[in-house]
């Protein structure tokens, strides 16, 4: 016989550790209310991405640390909006892709995964979409928890959102709607999946507490590892990149208000009049081998076709563990840039030799566009000029601004 007491006891004490230790994990717990499950649907834990529920005798067999790790791999099913991000994949797959992508990341926080965890050591830091490929068709790996917020196409003609509204009677003939608790059963039913709008707004909820927890961990000082930079990820701007980049090479190249004394002929008031710069702008190519010459080409072409509502002059070089012998190549506003035939490269990844070319030059940069994986040695202070990576992957940059390539 369960002791639901103990079991409600320990459910409280695992969400006030988290609150305390792991702020960000804490705060998206408390997001989602709790109940307790009938067994038959929910032999552990399941959630809608709006409930967390839970099988009081699964909780009764766990001991505090693996309750909490339980408790924030729901939470996080819900913050990272699996619930929304499967599209077109077979469901399975996907559910067992997204328990690959969340379990790395608890552990390496510190917290205790309870027994049947999907735990490969090649998943960690990929997202649940990069580790889709890799799981087989008609796997026998069993997901931690059940996705209740999503299901199998059936050929039932009544949408989620009206079986939500107008709830079939049960097998007892009750007209109880679906995740109601059930008082004879002790649980809570199934709730129906959630509905493409129902999705689209809990998408936009969950981000917002996603930001809002790690600014308050953040704060705290206890938002660090793996956990910050899938944060940081997470928290991209979402705009696509080309978007991004020509937003911010137009305001650094903008027009601006001069104060310069007028000639005679116009008079002797000081008024602000508008005065269009020259602008420098450097780029400097990540050579090491982890960017494509194709992925090269996108670039450039994305650079051209920025640099011709500007007048840009473009200075190209090119490094990998060291600068390439052959630049740099320089680019009037009025000239296209075009890519050498072939770089010399492949080595190890080093900004430094970039930024001491870029700051010994007799004007430096209004701006420098680093094209990169960003998975190598940085300078030790910021440059005096602004800074724009273009980072394909994950890793993360001490200073300037980060965009997103994929």
């Amino acid at each position: 016989m369960v002791d639901r007491d103990a079991v409600d006891k320990k459910l409280s004490a695992a969400r006030t550790w988290l609150v305390i230790d792991k702020p960000f994990l804490g705060a998206l717990v408390l997001r989602m209310p709790m109940a307790a499950a009938e067994p038959g649907w929910c032999p552990s834990i399941a959630t809608d991405a709006r409930t967390l529920y839970f099988n009081p005798a699964y909780i009764d067999g766990l001991d505090l640390e693996q309750t909490k790790f339980i408790l924030a791999h729901g939470a996080l099913h819900a913050a990272l909006t699996h619930f929304n991000r499967r599209g077109h994949r077979d469901r399975r797959r996907w559910d067992i892709a997204t328990d690959y992508a969340i379990n790395p990341l608890l552990v390496a926080d510190g917290l205790k995964a309870p027994p049947g965890a999907l735990l490969m050591e090649q998943f960690a830091g990929m997202t649940a979409e990069e580790i889709y490929p890799y799981i087989r068709e008609n796997s026998d790996e069993q997901t931690l928890d059940r996705h209740a917020y999503d299901q199998e196409p059936t050929s039932s003609p009544t949408p989620p959102s009206r079986q939500r509204q107008q709830p079939e009677p049960d097998a007892g003939g009750s007209n109880r709607a679906q995740g109601e608790a059930d008082p004879e059963a002790g649980g809570a039913t199934p709730p129906p999946p959630l509905s493409q709008s129902e999705r689209e707004t809990l998408a936009v909820q969950w981000q917002q507490r996603l930001a809002g927890a790690a600014q308050q961990a953040l704060q705290a000082g206890k938002l660090k590892g793996s956990m910050a930079r899938l944060v940081d990820h997470l928290l991209q701007p979402q705009l696509p990149w080309r978007m991004l980049l020509a937003r911010y090479m137009t305001a650094v190249a903008r027009d601006d208000y001069s104060w310069q004394r007028p000639s005679r002929r116009e008079g002797s008031a000081l008024l602000p009049s508008l005065r269009s710069t020259h602008v420098d702008i450097a780029i400097v190519l990540d050579t090491s081998g982890s960017i494509s010459d194709e992925e090269m080409s996108e670039f450039v072409a994305e650079i051209n076709a920025i640099k011709g509502q500007l007048s840009a002059r473009i200075i190209l070089h090119a490094c990998d563990e060291a600068l390439s012998e052959e630049g740099p190549w320089s680019f009037e506003a009025w000239e296209d840039i075009r890519l050498p035939e072939s770089f010399a490269g492949g080595g190890g990844t080093n900004f430094v030799p970039a930024f001491e070319w870029a700051e010994a030059q007799d004007r430096p940069p209004n701006l420098l566009l680093y094209f990169t994986d960003a998975d190598g040695e940085f300078p030790e202070h910021e440059p005096p000029f602004p800074v724009l990576w273009l980072v394909k992957g994950k890793h993360p940059v001490p200073w300037g601004q980060r965009i997103q390539l994929n």
